[in-house]
């Protein structure tokens, strides 16, 4: 996002869900390795099975203080006729944003940075440090600290930021953090923190279910301006690559999100 067209913007978010501490003994420095090769390995066993679903995602962004205007988006994100993976925009009605410019940065965050996935191939990519065994919810953690290595000039995004990862199915339920990227000298970014919460979907994966962000972004060129943004990703359902099913979804458009997201929770069995 741009305050003008030369500006990216950014958001941050308070946290909203109050995670206590576990007071199970934190593992070894070896079984930390351990902990981190074996979520990683989940992570992308996930990011594999995610593919083959279709959902829709929601984004929206207000603009608080001062008052402004609005941006909002759904997505349907499904497979075409040859099962190739497709997005199509649903609903989009006239962006009235007046402070700041959605800009091809801000869209690579809701799709990549903000429903964030730690897989073996992009491991490498970023630091990983253990901090704290931490229980969200009624959910046992691991707290890892996860920071790039190198901002690579090709803009490619990043997460920076805390994954809790649950210490049974070892997947991530919750971030916390923002998106960064290499900036070009000039460049006036400020990029948001946000949280997203992860739920299990199928009974063996979590998925992103919902983002949320709100903060004053402070331009060094500028103006302060407070927003608000929430990214829900919902109807998840299983592509049949033999039946081309059809996705019939509900009304489009009703994205108003709850004031407080729903904490990580497992179904019932």
């Amino acid at each position: 996002m741009l305050r003008n067209p030369t500006l990216l913007f950014a958001l941050a978010s308070s946290s909203l869900l109050f995670a206590g501490i576990d007071k199970k003994a934190d593992p070894t420095p070896e079984q930390v390795q351990d902990i981190i090769t074996k979520f990683t390995q989940k992570e992308t066993e996930f990011a594999k099975a995610r593919e083959n679903y279709t959902y829709r995602q929601t984004a929206k962004l207000v603009e608080t203080a001062p008052a402004g205007g609005s941006y909002e988006i759904v997505e349907e994100v499904s497979f075409d006729d040859r099962n190739r993976r497709t997005s199509h925009v649903i609903y989009s009605p006239v962006q009235s944003l007046e402070h700041i410019i959605m800009t091809p940065e801000d869209e690579q965050d809701l799709r990549n940075v903000m429903p964030f996935v730690m897989t073996t191939e992009t491991r490498d990519e970023y630091n990983i440090t253990y901090k704290r065994r931490e229980q969200v919810d009624e959910i046992s953690c691991y707290v890892f600290t996860v920071t790039p290595k190198e901002l690579t000039k090709d803009r490619k995004r990043y997460f920076d930021g805390d994954i809790w990862v649950d210490d049974q199915d070892l997947q991530i339920v919750k971030t916390f953090g923002r998106a960064t990227g290499h900036l070009s000298r000039g460049e006036d970014q400020q990029f948001p923190k946000f949280e997203t919460y992860r739920e299990q979907i199928d009974g063996k994966y979590w998925f992103p279910t919902y983002t949320y962000a709100d903060d004053t972004l402070n331009f060094k060129n500028g103006g302060s301006f407070r927003i608000k943004q929430t990214v829900k990703y919902d109807h998840y359902k299983k592509w049949d690559f033999n039946a081309h099913s059809t996705i019939t979804y509900g009304k489009v458009g009703d994205s108003d999100a709850p004031a407080t997201p729903p904490p990580p929770t497992k179904p019932n069995n």
